[in-house]
């Protein structure tokens, strides 16, 4: 199989195997008027096996708080002209915002309309956030929204 690379937009390489849907929903790529490449459990001498995204838009502006949420390790590679202008690696953000919503459904975040849904890094092991409102655990990989 041979996908074209792209001359202007994002790479996500080293995405773990089977991830590449929930990063593509998690990231709301379904809204982008563009094509968008989802290369599912191809081979990677480092990795076995791995998942890759290619976004073929120029101006859009990726959260890498996501990326390092839903899979840390990813290699973000922005493109211009064809060639990579810059590459990232990204790690479990200390700080996630607006990204899952606390379950707790006494926390203030649920009652109250209009408060930022924000969880800060408890445990980077067992990569466990914590609701900054009421401790409330979220322990990621899933789309709560």
């Amino acid at each position: 199989m041979k996908i074209d690379s792209i001359q202007n937009g994002i790479v996500l390489d080293h995405i773990t195997a089977g991830k590449a849907m929930l990063i593509y929903k998690y990231l709301g790529l379904d809204k982008l008027d563009c094509s968008v490449a989802i290369i599912q459990n191809a081979t990677s001498h480092k990795m076995g096996r791995k998942d890759i995204l290619k976004i073929d838009h120029a101006d859009y502006d990726i959260n890498l708080d996501i990326l390092g949420y839903v899979d840390p390790g990813i290699s973000v590679s922005f493109i211009k002209d064809g060639k990579t202008i810059e590459k990232k690696k990204v790690d479990l953000p200390e700080r996630i915002v607006n990204v899952v919503k606390c379950k707790n459904p006494r926390c203030i975040t649920t009652t109250e309309q209009g408060i930022q849904q924000i969880f800060k890094l408890a445990d980077a092991q067992k990569r466990i956030y914590r609701c900054i409102y009421c401790e409330t655990e979220d322990q990621g990989e899933r789309i709560s929204w």
